[in-house]
């Protein structure tokens, strides 16, 4: 019997990778988007960033889940500490992977899981190395489109993968929630 067969889990988050990362974990769930303000302020570091919205979307939803365990995740790219949001048009997205290009960035994600009055933060990081791209393999890859509403201009889960030479961490965590961690903290939290 699965530990999570008698709780009710919801995610705060519209992310489709998130939720496919919870379906391949055999976690039943229902999805409440919290739509929340993601400014923070600009002192904050990547893990500080993470974890303050992560919390803050577990808040947002908190009065709508009921007896409800609720996982709310942020992930955002960093290189040499500074975050690297998602591109606002071409030209950034193709500016951001130049930067990223033979480098070795961190994917941050912040986890909020809220039961009961109950509330455990944390957040893991993962080291990815891409590849050195030519101006070629740039141009394909920001032309695809996946490079939009994608921190780091990159995704992990489709032709972005082709960018990337190795990571160090947990692959779960550039996806965007890292699973194994959180499903543990959920059952540590409902005992």
């Amino acid at each position: 019997m699965n530990k999570f067969d008698d709780i009710k889990i919801v995610l705060a988050s519209s992310s489709p990778s998130r939720k496919l990362l919870l379906e391949r974990a055999e976690i039943d769930f229902t999805v409440v988007v919290s739509g929340v303000d993601e400014d923070t302020p600009a002192s904050f570091s990547p893990k500080q960033t993470v974890e303050c919205l992560a919390e803050r979307k577990a808040d947002a939803v908190l009065d709508q889940c009921g007896d409800s365990v609720v996982i709310a995740s942020d992930s955002m790219v960093s290189f040499d500490d500074l975050i690297i949001g998602k591109p606002a048009d071409l030209e950034e997205a193709k500016k951001t992977l130049h930067m990223l290009s033979g480098q070795t960035h961190k994917v941050y994600t912040g986890v909020c899981i809220a039961y009961r009055g109950k509330k455990e933060v944390f957040s893991q990081f993962t080291d990815v190395l891409f590849y050195d791209l030519t101006d070629e393999e740039i141009d394909e890859y920001t032309e695809s489109g996946e490079s939009f509403g994608r921190a780091g201009s990159y995704g992990f889960e489709g032709k972005g993968v082709t960018l990337i030479k190795s990571i160090n961490g947990d692959y779960s965590n550039i996806v965007g929630l890292p699973v194994a961690e959180t499903l543990r903290k959920i059952k540590a939290i409902i005992e």
